[in-house]
């Protein structure tokens, strides 16, 4: 970031600067407000919110669309090379 584009607010400058705070929260990230000198708020945009918390997909649904469903693995393990295991 550079000088002039700050991400940790103190409580009283956010309320003072909040149309700028929203600003940059929307058009460069989230923004943390602080309380007491300790982060305690992080102001992000509704679109940060919604990949955030969007519902995700079950494995076994991504699975069953995947391009690759179908593909048959040989999954067989080689017995003519042995392992050496250090214990």
């Amino acid at each position: 970031m550079g000088a002039n584009m700050k991400a940790e607010w103190q409580l009283q400058e956010a309320k003072n600067r909040l149309s700028q705070v929203v600003d940059k929260a929307v058009n460069e990230g989230p923004q943390t407000i602080t309380l007491r000198g300790k982060p305690t708020v992080v102001l992000i945009s509704v679109d940060a919110f919604k990949k955030l918390t969007q519902r995700r997909t079950k494995l076994s649904t991504f699975f069953a669309e995947s391009p690759l469903r179908g593909v048959t693995l040989d999954l067989a393990r080689r017995t003519d090379v042995s392992r050496e295991v250090d214990l």
